[in-house]
């Protein structure tokens, strides 16, 4: 059994001399527990208040070292309201790698249809992943593309994986792919430290305008645009999924709320056609 961290903070506080606390805040197994093996105390003030205390700090320290792998309380609840704690470390301060749920793989996938200098943890490195794989940056905090590289986000997942098959769309951009999945907050985190230019690729349809709208523009604000392909009015009126645009259209965001004109004129064309657009039409 873990110790839970806001009974590990209330024990904390415990340890300074004289100090009591409201039972109501210690309701918990753990501390049910050591007040049956005589490490904590109570103060019965009424029927429901109480206040519990600690006589003896040596008692505590030695209970929580054999009961939980506690060797410092302090660290312990440092390392959990901590960003940066591993499995490894969880493991020197409780024995326990689970102690904190944490997200050993975080980061996103990246792709490139071309060489593309980038530099990591301050070297210089070429991301150029073999076909039929990605490159999954994890130390997303010390990677660097070039200024001039434009970020394009991708929606969908067959849509990354055949960005050779849609090279005809981005002209003479020097395009850097990410994925949106797995989804997290790195992506837009590592966006909003890197002055790079973002393109939102996306479903030409309201949840794909409304995914881009509350997860990039809202962060990134002029240096991001959603992606409209010059075919759309024609591939809407020849591929467009009617059915979609009906189940959708409640969730349809106003023209005039939505401050980007790009989109101004594309939500003009779907309700113009009353039909929605995939973006895997466009993977050739």
């Amino acid at each position: 059994m873990k110790l839970p961290l806001h009974i590990a903070q209330k024990l904390q506080l415990l340890l300074e001399p004289g100090q009591l606390v409201s039972g109501s805040m210690m309701q918990h197994t753990a501390v049910t527990k050591m007040l049956d093996d005589g490490i904590l105390h109570k103060k019965q003030l009424g029927k429901t208040r109480s206040q519990i205390y600690l006589a003896d700090a040596s008692v505590l320290s030695a209970y929580l070292h054999n009961q939980y792998g506690i060797s410092d309380l302090l660290l312990y609840i440092e390392k959990q309201t901590g960003e940066e704690l591993t499995r490894s470390g969880a493991v020197q301060i409780s024995g326990d790698s689970k102690l904190k749920k944490i997200r050993s793989f975080s980061g996103f996938m990246t792709n490139v249809y071309e060489p593309l200098q980038c530099t990591m943890l301050g070297e210089p490195f070429i991301l150029q992943p073999i076909p039929g794989s990605f490159t999954f940056i994890n130390a997303y905090k010390n990677f660097t593309p070039a200024e001039s590289v434009t970020i394009i986000g991708i929606e969908n997942a067959e849509n990354f994986a055949n960005i050779l098959k849609q090279q005809w769309l981005f002209g003479d951009l020097h395009p850097l792919f990410v994925c949106r999945y797995p989804q997290s907050n790195d992506l837009v985190k590592w966006l909003q430290q890197i002055p790079n230019q973002y393109l939102h690729f996306g479903d030409l349809d309201f949840e794909g305008i409304n995914i881009y709208l509350n997860e990039f523009k809202k962060k990134l604000g002029d240096r991001s645009t959603f992606f409209i392909p010059p075919q759309t009015s024609e591939y809407l009126q020849s591929y467009g999924n009617r059915g979609l645009y009906n189940k959708q259209l409640s969730r349809a965001p106003l023209a005039k709320a939505v401050l980007e004109k790009g989109i101004e004129r594309l939500l003009t064309l779907i309700h113009q056609y009353k039909k929605v657009l995939e973006q895997e039409i466009f993977i050739r």
